[in-house]
């Protein structure tokens, strides 16, 4: 019964709340782009143009935690071992590698696709790979799944996911169905190369075999030192935006995933010893069922042109105060204000603020609509009030935010996607195995934001900088 406290429940933010224990008010982490006021420019997560590529001559590379202002539970084992305990980080995606390895780790590594297919780095961490990494990135271990991709089980015992053959799935070019089997082979040259395997339930077996070898390549968990492994798998991300919860695409990868896990712990068994280490796995998202699926069941749907939204605000701004330059950006659900002009043309800040929020919440499919006073002034503890406090950075968030109805999404009508503050973006499960773990479950609740602290306690260590959650004690063989 695990749950994320904030929103934007996006993948950056996820993966940062986890290990920091706090959210993005705390560690400024606010969506995996965003408008920097101070830049007036857009922004990525990781992004730094202060680093370089290492691994490949792409700008793939030049990336680091520098924008995420707290520690990370691995900062702080890092920090109690006298820098002694190791910390690698490994995801397909940038930002699922770097943010949770936090500030001090020794390396983090992501796959760089195209027509590339290596695991990179960047100079923030090291000035060249590793030969292990090396020699992982020329065995052709990701050469050999351009395979077919067909479901691991017979599909008639898919019963979990809908029909194979439906209208609310995308697919990949080259492939006239979006239906199994995938010959990856065949379309691995209309999909980008590479960045295919990160698309399909393939991903997350080569994220396992580079995991493994980043374990017996770094010799982690050798010695009396803790040292932090930082593991996601990205490609059922992938996977559900491009086809939808509810499909067979998803399923599989899934299931596989319960094997991806096995031989993980099975390795970990025999290289560091039963009993003898820690994992927790948690999700850094949910995500909501296609619109046009539910819509086709009568369940309240649809889709938000976020296009004509801010066309639509543009064209009142304009009207009313002659100026559309008065809104410097539309990004993340919140509007971005030119204070600047304001403050030249003499507009009082409250009344635009309220102008905006009243003509927003008439619009269709608008839940609701905050305005930056509300939100900093709130005394929010409970429901998607608090959510919108706790992922609201005083700082980097914008002057007014609003929330679409239940279900209304700014995507593609296939596939699907999340960030929302309903419950099915925000429930998730939360697993400890291990070392200090009772044996058990709980329908209790719990908040992403416990995990980080959790673990600081199994480890005897402080908690990282900004927490804002609490130890889960009921789980603790203690």
């Amino acid at each position: 019964n695990g749950h994320f406290n904030y929103v934007p429940t996006y993948t950056a933010p996820g993966h940062t709340s986890i290990y920091t224990g706090t959210t993005p008010a705390s560690h400024g982490i606010i969506g995996n782009n965003w408008f920097d006021k101070k830049l007036d420019a857009s922004v990525y997560c990781a992004g730094d143009t202060s680093v370089e590529s290492i691994g490949t001559m792409d700008d793939a590379g030049m990336m680091s935690p520098h924008r995420m202002t707290v520690t990370t539970i691995a900062d702080e084992n890092r920090l109690a071992t006298q820098m002694q305990g190791k910390t690698i980080g490994v995801a397909l995606k940038d930002r699922g590698a770097i943010l949770p390895a936090g500030h001090t780790a020794n390396a983090a590594y992501w796959f760089h696709g195209k027509d590339e297919g290596r695991w990179i780095s960047s100079s923030f961490y090291m000035e060249s790979l590793p030969q292990w990494v090396v020699e992982f990135n020329n065995s052709g271990k990701a050469e050999s799944y351009f395979k077919t991709w067909n479901t691991l089980y017979p599909i008639e015992s898919y019963v979990e996911s809908g029909l194979d053959m439906n209208t609310f799935e995308g697919g990949f070019k080259g492939k006239e169905t979006a239906t199994f089997p995938y010959d990856l082979q065949k379309l691995r040259a209309d999909n980008n190369n590479f960045e295919l395997l990160k698309a399909v339930a393939f991903g997350n077996d080569l994220t396992t075999d580079f995991a493994i070898a980043a374990i017996e390549g770094e010799n982690l968990g050798q010695n009396e030192d803790t040292d932090f492994l930082t593991l996601s798998y990205s490609s059922t991300d992938y996977v559900g935006h491009n086809f939808g919860v509810n499909s067979k695409e998803v399923q599989d990868p899934y299931l596989r995933l319960d094997h991806n896990i096995a031989e993980l712990l099975q390795y970990l068994d025999k290289k560091v010893g039963k009993g003898e280490y820690i994992v927790f796995l948690t999700a850094d998202h949910a995500a909501v069922d296609v619109p046009a699926y539910l819509y086709s069941l009568n369940i309240p749907a649809g889709y938000f042109d976020s296009r004509d939204f801010k066309s639509d605000i543009d064209s009142l701004v304009q009207n009313e105060y002659g100026n559309k330059d008065l809104i410097k950006n539309m990004s993340n659900s919140q509007l971005f204000f030119n204070h600047q002009l304001l403050d030249e043309m003499n507009i009082n800040i409250d009344d635009f603020q309220q102008k905006l929020s009243n003509y927003i919440l008439a619009q269709d499919n608008i839940h609701r609509v905050y305005t930056r006073k509300q939100i900093v002034n709130g005394a929010y503890t409970k429901g998607m009030d608090a959510l919108i406090k706790n992922g609201f950075n005083h700082k980097r968030s914008g002057d007014l935010a609003y929330v679409l109805d239940p279900a209304f999404i700014s995507y593609s009508r296939t596939g699907s996607t999340h960030g929302s503050s309903y419950m099915y973006d925000t429930h998730v499960p939360i697993l400890f195995y291990g070392k200090g773990v009772k044996s058990g479950s709980s329908s209790r609740r719990s908040e992403i934001v416990d995990i980080a602290p959790t673990i600081a306690v199994m480890l005897g260590i402080s908690f990282p900088s900004g927490t804002s959650g609490d130890p889960l004690y009921w789980m603790l063989d203690e």
